[in-house]
């Protein structure tokens, strides 16, 4: 049997092959395809069951096949598995976009609709219809035949430019290295990425010290290489993967732009932001850009203060004196030495990756009253892949999951969770969840574990309250349970989960020195803490940089008349630049998130997402940060309640009230809002 057909809840990755994934694909297309006639076909009188939730049964059966090989070509990458993946990606993405067309599939539901039983549904059933005969209608659903047929050929060849961008990417992220042989030029570089590009070296079979352009690599070089040439090189890299042959993406940002201005025009949108935010909290693509504005106009006097004081650190402090962009981390390191008497590679010892998951599982039992045990399974995708399962109190399996912490060139970079199962109850009991997270933190020296920095421990537990956000959910309709939400909802049980890494009651369950075992000293820990706004403007406009970025390509640049877009790329991020040449780079042909992933229009949703969670973590610090009562009113208001209502309805059910940016502001900048001021005003 071909391993991606099954329907083992423990799936057998181990198995899968490249041969296996378009046969596989094709048959649970196939299967797809005739209960979408069966159910179109169907005479009797429609309800809820036969329609609705016979529609919803069988995406997500399709979806079991494609989630696995999806991971895959982003964990385990290898030609023969991307190849396979191309040849599937137009297939399975004409069957989505053909769905909301289908005038068959449309008749169905609308045959329902009128039916005294949907006239009676309440609750999330009644959210289910509404929001299914929204999508459609957004989706196209009215649209004259030859229109409709430009709309599925758009969704098409969208889907394939978007997995060309990330397979540029990767490749291009791959094919640089800076392989150093002489010791003087890794002066200032701590012993750990010393170890670690040692190790890359010989991997290779090269002498030397090896850097990539894999973050765990990348970060510390700029951060401690004092050879500013070596800097120069590595920075010059990062900011212009995949801007040349054969791994050029300047031509798909284009094209990509372009495909989602004409499906949105063509379904009745000004633009693709509109189209893509009516749904979201924002609710549109003005609203989402009002909110950046105002951020900004917020941030821009703390953040003009710190470039001063940077410019001036780096001439006086470093003989440093024209600041460039491969100096700012460096200068960033060193001034935060000066300032708090401290560096990151001061906490990376408290924090083995073994305990920060030991403690981050402890945080989670005592706030939510789940239990995380790993257990065997050998039927994994590589060696550094373990397994866990979640329980609550009663013992009873909510859901389990995989991680994948370590960089390697067959995973694309960055850190993710995916949904592989979504439960939830059903008709004869509660089904278990299925789940990931994906990352790529430093990895084991030898006999040393994995010493994680204080930034790759917000990663894990970021990345964790994903999949709490997945796993905890009580919805009973998939497409509306657990993550399936709009992007400016779904960073919030993500961020907030960070906060706990800050608090020294949290920190002491798991902070510990790897040799001794001591607890993160008490004058460390202070200024740690201290230093928790240091540049913090600075990290709010580089968000703000991409979240403009990604709005303005999508909302005001017109990819047929408004000239380059890597050009009006560059022009935008001038803006937030320290001076307009920093921003002389090819970023945007490397901003997978925009073009490869799913926050297109989106990507303000992380700020959006950080006032809530600023926000609602007041409430903990009042109660207690674990205070288990706190904890389970947001299990029921937020991590169990998926795209149940609302969002800000959510929110207000947990803070009784709407959202207040003061917190955010506070704690990233040390500054007030104006009174009165809330998100998006």
């Amino acid at each position: 049997m071909n391993p991606l057909l099954s329907r083992e809840y423990r799936f057998p990755f181990h198995q899968v092959r490249p041969e296996h994934v378009v046969p596989a694909v094709r048959e649970a297309l196939a299967r797809a395809e005739r209960d979408l006639e069966d159910l179109i076909a169907f005479t009797g009188p429609r309800t809820y069951e036969n329609t609705l939730l016979r529609l919803d049964e069988l995406t997500e059966r399709l979806s079991r096949v494609i989630r696995p090989v999806a991971h895959l070509n982003g964990a385990l990458s290898s030609p023969e598995l991307r190849e396979a993946y191309d040849t599937i990606v137009p297939e399975f993405s004409a069957f989505y976009a053909r769905l909301p067309l289908n005038p068959g599939l449309w008749r169905a539901i609308e045959e329902f609709a009128a039916t005294p039983e949907a006239a009676a549904l309440t609750g999330i059933r009644r959210r289910h219809l509404d929001k299914t005969v929204r999508e459609f209608v957004r989706a196209g659903a009215d649209l004259p035949p030859g229109d409709k047929a430009r709309v599925e050929a758009l969704r098409v060849e969208l889907s394939q430019a978007q997995s060309q961008f990330a397979n540029h990417t990767l490749d291009s992220t791959n094919a640089f290295e800076l392989v150093v042989r002489d010791p003087a030029d890794l002066a200032g570089l701590p012993a750990s990425a010393l170890n670690q590009a040692r190790a890359a070296a010989d991997a290779r079979g090269v002498e030397g010290w090896r850097f990539t352009l894999q973050l765990p690599s990348y970060q510390p070089f700029m951060q401690y290489a004092e050879n500013r040439d070596l800097r120069r090189r590595m920075q010059t890299a990062y900011v212009n993967r995949a801007a040349q042959e054969p791994h050029d993406n300047r031509p798909l940002v284009r094209r990509i732009l372009k495909l989602r201005r004409e499906l949105a025009e063509l379904l009745g949108f000004r633009d693709y932001a509109d189209y893509v935010l009516e749904d979201s909290m924002a609710g549109s693509g003005g609203r989402a850009v009002a909110f950046e504005r105002d951020l900004a106009d917020r941030t821009r006097p703390v953040w003009e203060q710190e470039v001063e004081e940077m410019v001036a650190f780096a001439r006086d402090e470093l003989g440093i004196v024209r600041l460039e962009p491969w100096d700012t981390a460096f200068v960033a390191e060193h001034m935060r030495r000066a300032r708090f008497d401290l560096e990151e590679e001061q906490l990376r010892p408290y924090f083995p990756l073994p305990n920060v998951l030991a403690g981050l599982f402890e945080i989670t039992r005592r706030l939510f009253g789940v239990t995380v045990a790993e257990t065997p399974n050998e039927a994994v995708w590589h060696p550094d892949v373990r397994f866990y399962e979640v329980r609550d109190e009663e013992g009873a399996l909510l859901g389990s999951f995989y991680t994948d912490w370590h960089p390697r060139e067959s995973k694309r970079s960055g850190a993710w969770m995916n949904g592989l199962v979504t439960g939830g109850p059903r008709p004869e009991g509660f089904a278990p969840h299925l789940g990931l997270v994906v990352g790529n933190l430093s990895p084991a020296e030898g006999e040393r574990p994995a010493l994680l920095t204080h930034q790759e421990v917000g990663t894990v537990f970021h990345e964790f309250g994903h999949l709490l956000h997945h796993i905890l959910s009580r919805v009973e309709i998939s497409s509306l349970a657990g993550t399936h939400v709009t992007t400016d909802w779904v960073e919030l049980p993500s961020q907030i989960l960070e906060n706990w890494a800050w608090e020294r009651e949290a920190l002491d369950l798991f902070a510990r020195h790897w040799k001794t075992g001591e607890p993160i000293p008490g004058d460390l820990y202070e200024r740690m803490l201290a230093a928790r706004t240091f540049r913090g403007a600075d990290f709010q406009m580089r968000q703000l940089s991409l979240g403009t970025l990604d709005l303005e390509l999508h909302v005001d640049f017109d990819p047929e008349t408004d000239g380059d877009p890597t050009e009006r790329a560059q022009q935008i991020m001038a803006r937030f630049a320290v001076r307009p040449e920093f921003a002389r780079n090819h970023f945007v042909t490397g901003f997978t998130h925009v073009f490869a992933g799913d926050y297109a229009a989106g990507y303000y949703s992380y700020l959006w997402s950080e006032v809530l969670d600023a926000d609602a973590f007041t409430r903990f610090q009042r109660d207690g940060i674990f205070n288990r009562e706190t904890g389970r009113d947001f299990v029921d208001a937020v991590l169990s309640r998926g795209d149940s209502d609302e969002p800000a309805e959510l929110f207000r059910e947990f803070m009784g009230r709407d959202p207040d940016p003061s917190p955010l502001l506070r704690r990233n900048l040390g500054v007030e809002a104006e009174s009165g001021a809330g998100v998006g005003d």
